[in-house]
């Protein structure tokens, strides 16, 4: 693997164990010295030869609390000063027997082996506390982010939980590059807990890009003297994962890597006192604490990677499934449109090509039954456009409504006037209260709903049956009702009537059930919901046939 593979973990400071183990050596030093002048003033030893057993507990005492070192401390301690103040001759480090060196010898072995045991199980205790709060913090990390459906939410908590799992070691910033549409790095998301953050300097946009061509890890160090002896901007010197230097300030391109390939730059600002441990990850897998947390920061990084793969396979599949909805669209409009296209254009073609043969005397019933058919055929195709154009505007969020007042009951009769062809030979029922108010509508959008849903009444139905028109105020809304007396409508067709190109197989049984683009309910509820109402539909209760309902708002005319 490339050296991508080598990545640090930001651990303890040195200072901070120096210290540690000073205090360590103190506490140590002093407790087993306590316990001897105790047993020196109050004499109990000889007396109780097994006083020495105190030691074995001081000893298991520190290994439990402070660790090895401290254990040994007292062990090498207690020893010396056992020896010194406890053994005859008294004062000095000889011993005057074979049997009291002995024991001095196995009780400092004991001591040792006791500490080292001792010291075992706490640190066996530790790492199971830090794994387990490694999981809890890797658990927390992975239900914040797939709660989130945004990519720069989701990279934006990846980010804020690096900051603050290793602030400690000095990290302070936390960025995320990724690449755009043309290729070039661009910053997404970053967390910063301290006001020296710096935005992403042209040394910087070049390192990242270097470490994402190559996919390996880079340090910038700053550059204090030349920072200095300048007012413009920060000076950085670029090095290739070199030795460390904590004494200056660094930032560092990390490339997420998914197999081979590199999704984008995670730049991390470390202020100087960090500390940087450089870990190959093929050795992450191995014991010890520094492998096991070289694996914990890779995982943060891990999952950032993941979050950023799973995007693009969204975007991706996104993109297929458009397609593939386009592809049937397409197919959908081709099959319905042209065979729609081509029954009136048929029936006009038929009728003008008989008005126009010179050998046969039409009488004037005729001609106008030809004339009568081309008007109707021709207001057909103008609904099919209509209906077309309209869809594509709503679909387009180009459709615009130009409202003005206009009483409903007057566009219901011009709409019944100029369908009275389609219409002829059918009763319709028309219920509107006296009292009904103007509504705030589009003249033309309107009589193209009423003109759809009342062309649909009319295809699926029988001549001999009814179609009702009913218009009633019902709290802040005006409802219109059309219905008809058909085959009716599937329960499970209800909601989908109203999708583009769907037709329902169960009603078609009316006169001219094979025809319609399956487009006419479709462009009345986009129409109905660009005015704020509501269009759904119902069987009737107890007999055939469906009711539209569509609602529009109502309100108070100014003035």
């Amino acid at each position: 693997m490339r050296s991508i593979d080598h990545l640090l973990f930001l651990g303890a400071r040195a200072e901070q164990h120096r210290k540690r183990y000073s205090i360590d050596a103190l506490v140590a030093g002093i407790s087993s010295l306590f316990i001897t002048l105790c047993i020196y003033e109050f004499k109990l030893y000889p007396k109780i030869p097994s006083i020495s057993l105190l030691y074995i507990v001081l000893v298991l005492v520190l290994a439990s609390t402070r660790g090895l070192y401290a254990a040994i401390v007292a062990s090498v301690v207690a020893f010396f000063s056992f020896d010194y103040y406890l053994i005859t001759p008294l004062y000095n480090f000889t011993v005057g027997t074979f049997e009291e060196w002995l024991a001095l010898f196995v009780f400092l072995i004991v001591s040792i082996i006791t500490g080292q045991l001792a010291s075992a199980l706490r640190q066996r205790a530790e790492e199971a506390t830090q794994r387990e709060q490694e999981t809890r913090t890797l658990y927390e990390l992975v239900n914040a982010t797939t709660s989130e459906e945004d990519l720069d939410r989701q990279l934006s908590i990846v980010a804020e939980a690096i900051v603050n799992v290793f602030s400690d070691a000095g990290v302070y910033s936390c960025a995320m590059l990724l690449p755009d549409d043309t290729g070039k790095l661009a910053l997404r998301v970053e967390t910063c807990r301290s006001p020296r953050s710096l935005p992403l300097t042209a040394d910087e946009e070049a390192t990242a890009k270097l470490a994402m061509k190559q996919g390996e890890m880079i340090d910038l160090y700053h550059d204090a003297v030349l920072a200095q002896s300048s007012q413009q901007s920060p000076h950085w010197i670029r090095r290739v994962l070199m030795a460390e230097k904590p004494e200056v300030s660094y930032a560092r391109m990390i490339p997420l890597m998914i197999g081979q390939r590199c999704v984008g730059v995670v730049r991390l600002l470390v202020e100087k006192r960090g500390r940087l441990l450089v870990v190959d990850r093929k050795q992450t897998s191995g014991k010890g604490q520094m492998h096991s947390q070289a694996a914990f920061f890779w995982t943060f990084l891990d999952q950032a990677a993941a979050i950023i793969d799973r995007a693009r396979l969204h975007r991706e599949s996104l993109q297929v499934e458009l397609l593939q909805r386009t592809d049937a669209l397409r197919s959908a409009l081709l099959s319905s449109v042209s065979h729609d296209l081509r029954t009136p254009l048929s029936s006009i073609k038929a009728a003008a090509s008989s008005l126009l043969q010179e050998d046969v005397q039409w009488d004037e019933e005729t001609r106008s039954s030809f004339a009568q058919a081309i008007e109707r055929e021709a207001d057909r195709l103008n609904r099919l456009v209509g209906n077309l154009l309209d869809m594509s505007r709503i679909e387009g969020g180009a459709l615009r409504s130009e409202k003005e007042w206009y009483p409903l009951d007057e566009l219901i009769h011009d709409v019944l006037g100029h369908m009275h062809l389609l219409l002829q030979g059918r009763e319709i029922r028309v219920t509107i209260p006296e009292d009904l108010p103007p509504v705030e509508l589009d003249y033309l959008q309107m009589d193209q709903v009423l003109t759809n849903l009342l062309e649909n009444a009319e295809r699926h139905t029988p001549v001999a049956t009814p179609i009702e028109i009913e218009v009633e105020k019902i709290d802040e809304h005006i409802e219109v009702c059309i219905g008809d007396y058909g085959p009716g409508v599937p329960a499970e067709d209800r909601e989908r009537i109203f999708d583009k190109f769907y037709r329902v197989l169960s009603t078609r049984q009316g006169r001219n059930s094979t025809m319609g683009s399956g487009l006419g309910l479709a462009v009345c509820r986009g129409l109905v919901e660009a005015h704020g109402g509501h269009i759904w539909v119902e069987n009737r209760e107890g007999e055939k046939g469906v009711i539209f309902h569509f609602t529009l708002p109502s309100g108070k005319v100014n003035g």
